[in-house]
């Protein structure tokens, strides 16, 4: 077995080719030095250096062993040094799972927050359905999601964190589109457009809810495309749409986004996560969107209003 802290100390020696130098250096006796290099000799089965009264001199094999051993025992270091920022949640990866863009409202705030103060966290962004992540929570493929509503969900933890409203995207020459907001009684008899892929499937199911709330016959139709293509889509007048409060960041030609003004249409976003996950990046984040969401005058500002 070779001792670390034995090859450390014959490097040392090597470097000053000197025991008693080294043993300064350590602030240690030079016997213990002497030691310790000896010991690791027997260890190797060769001598590293070769003593004499005016000091010491390296041997062939100990300038090759402590050539090797000195990036070796920096790598080790260096392994180990990055495994305690790890266990701080000062370094790691932070997987998250969203639904929808991020190009604005609270995630986008808490997300810049973090990297702000966090900026040698990898952050991996996942889009993707709520079923689709409380599956990949499950499997420990996310430390954690962020979905609609205060979902029940087996073996995790939730909390709902904010609440955002949503918007209907309208072309701009669209007769509604003069108004500051506008309601589902105007809206039943719309084509709607949405798309296949998420969070596609939720807008689908929550048109259909409020329009047959309404007493109305949905119309809504899927594309396979992207939520920058499908706001292109709403813009030439292939149908209407909805986006979170989240969305509605990133401008599109010929496109406005008015709020829905029922309260109906404000909705709750919970964060989900497996109660066990010792992540420290992730124990980090959700400390600060706890913060921030308790502080946050956006949410404040909904619930007044609701």
């Amino acid at each position: 077995m070779i001792n670390l802290v034995s090859v450390s100390q014959a490097l040392l020696v090597a470097e000053h080719l000197s025991f008693s130098r080294a043993a300064q250096v350590l602030g240690v006796r030079q016997s213990a030095v002497s030691r310790r290099v000896r010991a690791l000799e027997d260890a190797l089965g060769v001598s590293l250096f070769e003593r004499e009264s005016t000091g010491v001199r390296l041997t062939e094999a100990g300038r090759r062993f402590l050539e090797r051993a000195r990036p070796a025992l920096s790598e080790i270091d260096h392994a180990v040094k990055a495994a305690a920022s790890a266990g701080r949640g000062a370094e790691g990866v932070l997987r998250i799972g969203i639904l929808s863009s991020v190009s604005g409202g609270f995630m986008r705030d808490v997300l810049g927050h973090y990297h702000c103060y966090n900026p040698a966290i990898a952050i991996e962004l996942v889009e993707g359905s709520a079923s689709e992540h409380l599956a990949r929570i499950t499997e420990r493929q996310l430390d954690v999601a962020f979905v609609t509503g205060a979902p029940t969900a087996s073996h995790c933890d939730t909390a709902v964190l904010w609440k955002a409203r949503v918007y209907a995207a309208l072309p701009t020459w669209h007769a509604l589109a003069r108004g500051e907001a506008v309601d589902w009684a105007s809206l039943k008899e719309e084509r709607f457009i949405v798309s296949r892929d998420a969070p596609g499937p939720e807008v689908h199911d929550y048109i259909v809810r409020r329009v047959v709330e309404l007493g109305g016959s949905p119309s809504v139709e899927r594309h396979g495309v992207g939520r920058e293509t499908l706001m292109h889509l709403v813009a030439i007048g292939l149908g209407i749409t909805l986006a979170s409060e989240a969305g509605i960041g990133t401008r599109y030609p010929d496109v406005v986004f008015l709020p829905l003004a029922s309260t109906d249409d404000i909705l709750s976003y919970s964060a989900v996560w497996l109660p066990g996950n010792d992540n420290p990046a992730f124990r980090r984040f959700l400390s600060l969107a706890r913060s921030m969401a308790s502080s946050s005058p956006r949410s404040k500002a909904i619930e007044l209003a609701s």
